[in-house]
């Protein structure tokens, strides 16, 4: 640690925990709302909160004496859980449900059910209306034959609302006067495609608003 390493610990107060991880939380939820797909879970983050709220439901429980409120509160924690995907999770079920097996990180294990028990559902509900009247070769909801999907996916081309967190370089942006590129500069806010900034979102250099 050199001199301005111990200045900087010395002069800046040190915020807590809770503080950061609430502020964390609240990134993650406008990332969620915004981004047109679903973002990797953030899985030690919710991991910190949850202990927290578990202590919390103790503490209430002993104050409250005879009311329990765990299994509410445990209920309103899932289905806020569940809230964080299900406005995409209707339109590109089978795009996740394909993604589930080797991209883990993106879904919790409630959300992991959730698909599953979603996913079932929607092929029961297609059969039982008009697939089982198809033939045999065009019932598939996952068909890809002659190089198109059936599988609706999100547009990594919609525009979001952006800040830059950190210099993040450069970017090609296109408009009605052409095409040309900008450099991502610390605070500045931009209107973008989320294909471009998405890699640079992940790696924390970038947040929506």
């Amino acid at each position: 640690m050199d001199i301005d390493d111990i200045l900087a610990s010395v002069s800046a107060p040190r915020i807590p925990q809770r503080t950061l991880d609430l502020q964390a939380l609240s990134r993650a939820w406008v990332a969620e709302r915004v981004a047109p797909e679903l973002l990797p879970y953030p899985t030690d983050l919710i991991d910190r909160v949850m202990d927290r709220i578990r202590k919390q439901i103790e503490l209430v429980e002993e104050m409250t004496g005879n009311m329990d409120p765990k299994s509410n509160f445990n209920l309103i924690v899932v289905q806020t859980e569940l809230e964080r995907f299900k406005f995409l999770i209707d339109r590109h079920a089978l795009h996740y449900f394909s993604l589930a097996k080797s991209q883990s990180s993106l879904l919790s294990q409630s959300e992991t059910q959730y698909l599953h028990h979603h996913a079932s559902l929607l092929s029961s509900h297609y059969n039982a209306s008009f697939l089982s009247s198809f033939p045999q070769n065009l019932q598939r909801l996952d068909d890809t034959a002659g190089g198109i999907s059936m599988i609706d996916q999100p547009d990594e081309d919609t525009a979001v609302f952006c800040r830059i967190l950190r210099d993040a370089g450069t970017i090609e942006v296109h408009g009605e006067q052409g095409s040309g590129e900008v450099e991502l500069r610390r605070g500045d806010v931009w209107v973008v495609r989320w294909s471009a900034i998405k890699d640079s979102t992940k790696r924390g250099d970038i947040e929506l608003i």
